[in-house]
């Protein structure tokens, strides 16, 4: 029945034009029966007071509905007027937010730098050895408070779409060694351990033109996140430059804890806001808005923002710049054997871009040949037609993760006739990675930052 009254409302003018038409017929129809005599005029009589009945029946509903219709639109009409006002009135109070907090950033920063600058005086002066610790604690502390204010206002300025990149001259080692000291001591007073270091045979391959600010926007938000959700534990910070492509270093940023992890819905739900720049509604563990924030910052300096995580286990976030040399590097030229002499075709499973230029360019080194798919389904439909000597599989993945792809590469006739290495690739070495690397039937477990030596180790032993 109510399907039958929504396709009449649905249909109400096609449905008035076809009773007209035949209200037009009908009265034709009598008129030419009354001519003919083939009805008594009784019968005509009552059939066009019928039809004249119907015909009344059917207007009024017909105006009843246009009445209506016509009260709807006028609503709708109202509403959207109120929606434009409600958008503009919350585009004023934006506005206001933005002044609001620029002004209360410089209120809080002038009274900051006095202290910052009477705490640099103080240590100038005769201290004894607990005074000068004690100095040292409070500066920190104080550029702790400036690096607070300036994520606030930053995020403010991303919020409302105001990115823009500074890329200048950077000693990138220098200036993130600054800001990690800060939280050392945030992660001390919390009882955390914290660590952090850089993973580079030269520290002048940290020298790149960048935007370091930007850079430490994105860390400070990762790192507060860290220490806030984190009761037990170490914090972990790594930048590894491990490759430079021609005018190009590579520089990769993780950040890890051991604090209470995500469930894989709320590790969706992140990024899948954080990609339609949802800032009102993302939430993560109360620092929702500083992950999509530092998500769009990444995203603008050319790479994606990755997570991977265990409840109760911790997380790992991690990202790839590529920045462009500066001009007082030193090319250094350094006699390199490679582990591989014969030819050694390898089959690598990796989504990101720039993990797969970090990969090809270590394993190219090495003397192995490279070919690349972005998730375990291509990796599973490869392998059934090309021969590979090794194949190294990221655990996490779209469409179809490292386990079931090595799972199903596994059950081919191919693999159990050569049984081809299959390596594990992740960020994140939890112990269930581990165990479930195990029963998947993965040879071997590489973490990322991959260390070039134990690389190289695994290609001696399956080549040979």
């Amino acid at each position: 029945m109510n399907v039958l009254l929504k396709y009449l409302r649905s249909n109400i003018r096609k449905i008035l034009s076809l009773l007209i038409f035949i209200s037009i017929l009908l009265i034709l129809f009598l008129g030419y029966a009354f001519i003919e005599g083939l009805f008594s005029l009784k019968t005509i009589v009552l059939s066009v007071f019928s039809l004249a009945i119907v015909q009344v029946f059917v207007l009024q509903y017909f105006l009843k509905n246009q009445l209506k219709n016509d009260i709807i639109r006028k609503n709708l009409a109202l509403r959207a007027s109120e929606l434009k006002k409600a958008y503009l009135d919350a585009e004023k109070l934006a506005d206001y937010k933005t002044v609001y907090l620029e002004n209360m950033s410089y209120e809080v920063r002038t009274p900051l730098n006095t202290v910052m600058g009477m705490l640099k005086m103080l240590k100038q002066t005769s201290l004894d050895s607990d005074q000068k610790a004690q100095v040292e604690i409070a500066e920190y502390s104080s550029k702790h408070l400036l690096q607070l204010i300036d994520m606030v206002t930053n995020n403010a300025k991303v919020g409302a779409g105001n990115m823009v990149l500074n890329n200048a001259a950077i000693d990138l080692k220098l200036d993130l060694t600054k800001l990690f000291k800060v939280f050392e001591y945030q992660a001390w007073e919390k009882g955390l351990e914290f660590n952090f270091k850089f993973l580079s045979e030269d520290s002048n391959k940290f020298q790149v033109i960048g935007d370091s600010e930007r850079i430490q926007q994105v860390l400070i938000n990762l790192i507060n996140n860290a220490i806030k959700f984190t009761n037990s534990g170490k914090i972990s910070i790594i930048v590894d430059q491990t490759i430079g492509i021609d005018n190009y270093q590579i520089i990769t940023f993780y950040v890890k804890d051991t604090g209470i992890g995500m469930k894989p819905e709320d590790v969706r739900r992140i990024f899948n806001d954080a990609e339609k720049k949802d800032f009102l509604t993302l939430d993560y563990r109360g620092g929702g808005i500083g992950l999509s924030i530092s998500h769009q910052l990444v995203k603008l300096m050319g790479d994606e923002l990755k997570l991977e995580t265990k409840e109760n286990e911790g997380s790992t976030f991690y990202f790839s710049l590529q920045l462009k040399k500066t001009l007082n590097v030193k090319i250094e030229k350094e006699l390199f054997k490679p582990a591989l002499k014969d030819k050694f075709n390898v089959l690598v499973a990796e989504d990101n871009r720039m993990n797969q230029k970090v990969i090809k360019f270590l394993l190219e080194r090495e003397g192995a040949d490279c070919t690349f798919v972005k998730n375990g389904l291509e990796a599973l439909e490869l392998y059934k037609i090309l021969d590979f000597d090794m194949v190294f599989m990221d655990i996490y993945m779209p469409d179809m993760d490292g386990y079931e792809a090595t799972k199903l590469i596994q059950r081919t006739q191919k693999y159990l006739d050569i049984k081809t290495p299959i390596i594990g690739v992740s960020a994140s070495a939890f112990e269930e990675d581990i165990s479930n690397a195990k029963l998947a039937g993965i040879d071997e477990f590489l973490s990322k930052p991959i260390e070039v030596e134990k690389l190289k180790d695994l290609l001696v032993k399956y080549s040979n």
